[in-house]
């Protein structure tokens, strides 16, 4: 069978033994008013929106904030709809209901070709696939903050579920005021009447909410008032004042605190401790032996009054370590072992056309090959990892920063042997998420040692040294790459195989253990960026090799394409190179069947000024990646200070669909920026005999504040619907400064970090 059709095929089994997709009708994700009933204000009308008396809308928010500005994006959905100011829309925290699981992030994992997906018609196989895998998700309803998912997966129910408020608040002011529909208007959170009659959403409520409005549709393009516009972000003033509560600020009656020491190797265990010298110290109430789980190392923690005196308390402790069985992980190994691979295994073709071996056998064909590398990377959130839990009479609350509510609380409830009902998860905001989020090993350790502190909460806090040493780590990929041109110089044919562990399975078996298969599916995760690019080579095969290092591997800010961009846009650079051609003429030329990447393109090599001079002492370099359903191109302008690279300005030109809310993208595009910044000058875990070598910001640091450089942001207009914003601009940074760097030094950097 075909590798993609055995996908389907396997993915329609495991729905059919999960939740029967063959014979369940899809689940309306517009939702029953009672879900949203559990408020103590108001009058629900479906299960996104409640009514309140003081004019608000109340939105169900089933996402994270870790900020993204999600809670200003859909709220920006539902105010449109409504007609509302966008700072009469409130939000709160959603239910566990399957109407509010994200759809669009797992259609968007299915290892289709963009080409496929934007084809028209697209091919059966694909529009199967992902009509399949959306029944699958839907009957799931899995609550999941990531993949750049939130807008586009609530752009159609979100404003399908106000839309219909809307429509059933018409319909009962047109039945009290014995008056046609069509006669009357929303305004301002009031429904009106030429004649003067107008009365607020509220008081409508109750005859609304036995309405049944019939065919109802969004607002088209050309009614939008608000959507498109700059807004100011809902959660921004509580952050300036303060009042805004992180994880890291949950202060509940009679909280304790706790801190922890894991096994400094990854994966080991707790073999001995000696609680004395931890018990001796003031404050201290108890110490707890860990167990291994959720992918955490086993450890000791100690419970006292203040976070600090538990910390010096099981820093005073001398635990005696187990470690794993087997070979312990070590990095220089590893990427011995991926080199190697992609030298030596053609890997799993993820994407194939044409005939590689054909073009290469061609009288007078060149070949061009480069060995391009990544190290692992960690997620250095700012707020460390941490969960606040209390366990009483039974039933067990938790407040953590989280982008999986769902997998925290079955992972809670294990731990503390109750059934998932029997457990409360309460999402704070998130100091940085970046996918480590996804990841619930705090959960379980936190609910254990509350069960040791008689019913008192307490705060499990993870110091920094521990985050580093204990994260789920970006992969460490390594990819071959080879080009053939014809005498001429035009490219033939493109080949890579790229090698390393696959993120998914792992994933699945550590937080969603249910939805984990007994062998593990083609992870396009680990391989995006360079099985889907849209280059126009006429013979392709793009592959990846699977492995299994040992370390623990999670979804790091924009997953495969981060490192994969940084092969692929490099080597294009190298082609172009080899043609003597310009870098951007070169992939114009490629680009010639894809014309929005190519508008991209222009986008920003014009605002970036290409082809003018520049101060002496610098260069610019270019890179184009599409993720997330997102195209983005930047221009870097970089000099040289004391050997290092120094990025002066970032031109991005973007295609991210509809967009709700410039000022947020902006914002997207600048934080990706610093953020690849850091990465790509700084970024690497070193592993020696299983441990994690860096320990803080001293030797994993971040972009000074002095460092960043300026970023200018330009979109593309489109009237497709939303794409992912929070992640795409962060790949194409990397080889874009590369490419500058080469263009001043003719030194062609090929490993990450960027080291001259």
């Amino acid at each position: 069978m075909k590798r993609r059709t055995w996908i389907l095929s396997a993915l329609g089994l495991g729905g059919a033994m999960v939740v029967g997709w063959s014979v369940l009708p899809p689940r309306s994700r517009t939702g029953a008013a009672g879900l949203m009933a559990r408020g103590t204000d108001g009058v629900a009308l479906n299960g996104w929106l409640r009514l309140a008396p003081d004019g608000h809308v109340v939105l169900a928010m089933p996402r994270s904030e870790m900020g993204q500005g999600v809670f200003t994006a859909l709220a920006m959905l539902v105010a449109e709809e409504l007609d509302l100011p966008l700072e009469r829309v409130r939000i709160e925290q959603a239910g566990t209901d399957r109407i509010y699981g994200n759809v669009a992030m797992f259609v968007e994992s299915l290892p289709f070709h963009p080409r496929d997906i934007d084809a028209d018609p697209q091919p059966a196989l694909v529009r199967t696939g992902r009509w399949m895998l959306a029944k699958v998700a839907r009957e799931l309803g899995i609550q999941v903050t990531g993949g750049s998912s939130t807008v586009a997966d609530a752009w159609g129910p979100l404003r399908l579920a106000a839309a219909t408020a809307r429509a059933q608040l018409l319909a009962a002011a047109a039945r009290a005021w014995q008056l046609p529909a069509k006669e009357l208007a929303t305004e301002t959170g009031e429904i009106v009447h030429a004649s003067g009659k107008r009365a607020s959403y509220f008081s409508l409520a109750p005859l609304a909410t036995g309405e049944a409005p019939g065919d109802v549709a969004p607002k088209p393009r050309d009614g939008w008032k608000l959507i498109g516009q700059p807004a100011p972000r809902l959660d921004i003033p509580a952050k300036v004042d303060g009042s805004a509560r992180f994880g890291i600020d949950v202060r509940l009656p009679d909280q304790r605190y706790a801190a922890i020491r894991m096994s400094p190797v990854l994966g080991g265990t707790l073999a001995s401790v000696d609680e004395a010298p931890a018990r001796a110290l003031p404050g201290v109430e108890q110490v707890v032996r860990l167990p291994a789980e959720a992918g955490a190392s086993g450890g000791v923690a100690v419970i006292a009054k203040t976070w600090w005196q538990a910390e010096r308390a099981v820093a005073a402790l001398k635990p005696v370590w187990a470690a794993p069985q087997g070979e312990l992980p070590d990095s220089n190994r590893i990427r011995q072992k991926l080199e190697a691979a992609v030298r030596e295994d053609k890997g799993l073709a993820f994407h194939s056309r044409g005939d590689v071996a054909a073009a290469e056998a061609q009288a007078g064909a060149r070949v061009v090959e480069a060995v391009y590398a990544a190290p692992y990377l960690a997620h250095a959130a700012l707020e460390p990892i941490n969960c606040t839990a209390q366990v009483s009479q039974g039933r067990v609350q938790i407040w953590l920063p989280t982008q999986v509510p769902g997998a925290a609380r079955d992972a809670a409830a294990k731990a503390a042997g109750v059934s998932s009902d029997q457990v409360t998860v309460n999402v704070t905001l998130l100091g940085g998420g970046f996918g480590r989020r996804l990841d619930v090993d705090v959960v379980p350790q936190a609910v254990r040692i509350a069960m040791a502190a008689n019913g008192q909460p307490v705060q499990l806090l993870w110091s920094r040294e521990e985050d580093m040493g204990h994260d789920f780590y970006r992969p460490m990929n390594v990819a071959r790459l080879r080009a053939v041109l014809d005498p001429q110089g035009a490219p033939l044919a493109l080949e890579s195989v790229s090698a390393g562990d696959a993120i998914t399975p792992r994933w699945l078996a550590r937080t969603l253990p249910l939805l984990a298969g007994p062998i593990d599916t083609p992870d396009k995760t680990t391989a995006e960026g360079l099985i889907d690019q849209m280059y126009g080579f006429p013979n392709q095969r793009l592959a990846h090799v699977t492995t299994r290092s040992g370390v623990p591997v999670g979804f790091w800010r924009s997953v495969g394409h981060s490192h994969n961009a940084f092969f692929i846009e490099g080597f294009i650079d190298e082609l172009a190179e080899q043609t003597k051609q310009d870098p951007v003429a070169f992939r114009r030329a490629l680009l010639k069947d894809a014309p929005r990447h190519r508008a991209v393109l222009d986008m920003a090599a014009n605002k970036a000024g290409w082809g003018t001079p520049l101060p002496q002492g610098r260069a610019r370099g270019i890179a184009l990646h599409e993720s997330f359903g997102t195209i983005v191109a930047q221009v870097a302008e970089v000099s040289l200070e004391n050997e290092k690279p120094r990025v002066h300005r970032v031109v991005c030109a973007v295609d991210c669909g509809s967009v709700v809310n410039p000022g947020i993208v902006a914002q997207q595009v600048e934080g990706s920026v610093v953020f690849a910044l850091t990465a790509a000058l700084y970024g690497r875990i070193d592993i020696e005999g299983g441990v994690v070598r860096q320990r803080s910001f001293p030797d994993y640091p971040l972009l000074p504040l002095a460092q960043a450089p300026f970023v200018e942001t330009h979109l593309v207009a489109s009237d497709r619907p939303p794409t992912g914003m929070g992640e795409p601009a962060v790949p194409p940074l990397a080889p874009a400064v590369a490419n500058a760097v080469y263009a001043l030094t003719r030194k062609r950097l090929r490993t990450l970090p960027l080291l001259l």
